[in-house]
């Protein structure tokens, strides 16, 4: 059966396996929304059952539709025999709501959330969060869509009708073991299928249609497009609208990222046409292409013979029938006004690094940390004071690209290596895909939620290393010094003298590893910078500046710290 359907997803065996109509799952919406985890069984292979997690069905979730300030209440019901989370990945909730590995809900226990729908329209979704096991969780089945609508996308004629021009497209690939039961932390990924369903089809009308693309898979970076090269046109990424629709004929994806896309089959009737991952296209370094490590001899331990890497295969056939009453027939040529974050306003710069565990042959699982420092329930990571806009440096040291995402806020990406990001990088992000050897900043502003003691994750996106500990926490309070007491290692440091003359001196809490100062004036000129110093307590700068305002900026044991001085000769 296995080795039949690796033929049928090679696009040379098509005759010998029936197609099937994909999974549509069923919706949910407000203000009260009940949700059961369950065990199930499935039929990934007609005849064969499957051990299956769900919510309120056997597989999969119901998508939920909901309007931009919904006051919802929630009862997340564990049925299952393990302890596991749900996480609305993209919503801006409370740490609380948040669903992160800290909100257990144990198996007979009922998780009862509130919140209201703070965010834009898009497509999010949500999954389990459990440390250790979320990839078990999402490949046996439980994951679900989110869409949220407001009145600005309203206004736009989109195609919005669920199931018949807008539809949910979850994209996964899957291991089996002898038995046909799903494995997981495993590279041998090597069956593909969209909402549950291998080798599935879909009916869709002649005319414009939407489809909202999740990447839900555990490690495998999808790069989308169609046969023949056909043109689509992105509207949307993680959290919202872009400006203007972007055309494309590849959209990369990789693990959490989504993306709402525009096909016009207005003269297809009676035709079909495969979405597509043309994964011989994918640079080296990204897991899915033929080579995962950016060179030959970084190829990492058990992925080469995965049938799937490196090859072009079909995902989904869309099989077009006569159009709906009143269908949209035409692409809008705007969308919305992104309100981007200027990089002038950030209060911090944070700077992370995604590490190998050790160098040499790097493993694909389990063997990266963030910032050299492996995930710690007992430690909160960062500490940001609530409103401020921050700007985060993330550094990729590894040999291998990673999905970077951070629960409480959607962010714009600034740049990479110092490029501004493509129109399809322009809006809203909960995920950014970091190759290796790149240098990532965004922005994000972090505003309405504190708490100085339920924290917020981030991490790599690819649920093997999130399972492995390539994850951190931070919490949002309303005042720092108050933090100190969760964060007892928080450096902090003071200018003295402050007005100053001709000399500054540095003073730490503790000995630091000081990577560069830099002096900024009024302007936004450099006026001073320094590097590469020895680990100490206290630094002395001699300069010869005039009387005025600056901005001291200081890196340190991976952190960036802002202090206003006052020279006054």
């Amino acid at each position: 059966m296995r080795k039949l359907l690796i033929l049928v997803l090679f696009g040379l065996g098509n005759s010998l396996n029936a197609q099937n109509h994909i999974i549509i799952p069923d919706t949910l919406s407000g203000p009260q929304i009940k949700l059961e985890l369950k065990n199930g069984i499935h039929e990934f292979y007609s005849g064969i059952p499957t051990n299956t997690m769900g919510a309120n069905g056997n597989i999969l979730a119901p998508t939920l539709i909901l309007n931009k300030g919904d006051k919802l209440d929630f009862e997340v019901t564990n049925s299952l025999s393990d302890t596991t989370t749900i996480h609305w990945h993209g919503l801006h909730v409370a740490p609380k709501n948040d669903g992160g590995p800290h909100t257990i809900i144990k198996p007979g226990e009922t998780w009862k959330p509130s919140f209201e729908i703070l965010d834009k329209a898009a497509t999010y979704w949500y999954h389990p969060h459990l440390h250790h096991k979320t990839d078990q969780h999402v490949s046996k089945g439980i994951s679900g869509l989110i869409i949220v609508r407001d009145e600005e996308e309203a206004r736009l004629g989109l195609p919005r009708r669920y199931g018949k021009d807008d539809f949910p497209i979850v994209l996964q690939t899957k291991d089996f073991d002898a038995n046909n039961q799903i494995l997981f932390h495993t590279n041998s990924d090597d069956v593909a299928m969209v909402n549950a369903t291998i080798n599935g089809t879909l009916d869709v009308p002649a005319q414009v249609i939407r489809l909202r693309v999740l990447n839900g898979s555990s490690q495998r970076a999808f790069n989308v497009g169609f046969n023949g090269d056909r043109a689509f046109y992105q509207i949307a990424s993680d959290g919202g609208l872009l400006e203007k629709p972007v055309e494309l004929t590849r959209l990369l994806l990789s693990p959490g990222e989504r993306a709402e896309v525009l096909l016009d089959l207005s003269e297809m009737a009676g035709d079909s046409i495969k979405l597509m991952s043309f994964a011989s296209e994918l640079p080296n370094g990204i897991y899915g292409a033929a080579i995962p490590g950016m060179m030959a001899q970084m190829s990492m331990t058990g992925y080469n013979p995965n049938p799937l890497n490196g090859a072009n295969f079909s995902m989904l056939t869309l099989n077009v029938i006569a159009p709906t009453s009143n269908p949209v027939t035409v692409i809008p040529s705007s969308l919305v006004t992104v309100k981007r974050l200027n990089a002038s306003d950030a209060n911090l710069i944070r700077n992370l690094t995604l590490n190998p565990a050790s160098m040499g042959m790097n493993q694909l699982n389990s063997d990266f940390t963030i910032s050299n420092t492996p995930f710690d329930m007992n430690t909160i990571n960062h500490t940001i004071r609530l409103n401020d806009t921050e700007i985060w440096s993330i550094r990729n040291m590894s040999g291998i690209a990673h999905p970077f995402h951070i629960h409480d806020v959607q962010f714009n990406i600034l740049d990479r290596n110092g490029v501004a990001p493509t129109a399809s990088e322009m809006g809203r992000k909960d995920v950014v895909f970091i190759r290796p050897q790149e240098t990532v900043r965004f922005i994000a502003k972090f505003d309405n939620f504190s708490d100085s003691i339920t924290p917020y994750m981030y991490h790599c996106h690819l649920l093997t290393h999130e399972d492995g500990g390539m994850m951190g926490q931070f919490v949002v309070v309303e005042n720092l010094e108050v933090a100190d007491i969760f964060t007892p290692n928080r450096i902090k440091f003071t200018l003295y003298p402050n007005p100053a003359s001709d000399y500054l001196n540095i003073n730490f809490n503790k000995i630091v590893n000081l990577e560069s100062i830099s002096i900024y004036d009024v302007r936004g000129a450099r006026v001073y910078f320094e590097e590469y110093f020895e680990p100490a307590r206290e630094y002395k700068l001699n300069y010869d500046l005039s009387a005025g305002y600056y901005r001291v900026h200081v890196n340190a044991d991976t952190e960036h710290f802002i202090k206003k001085l006052l020279i006054n000769n």
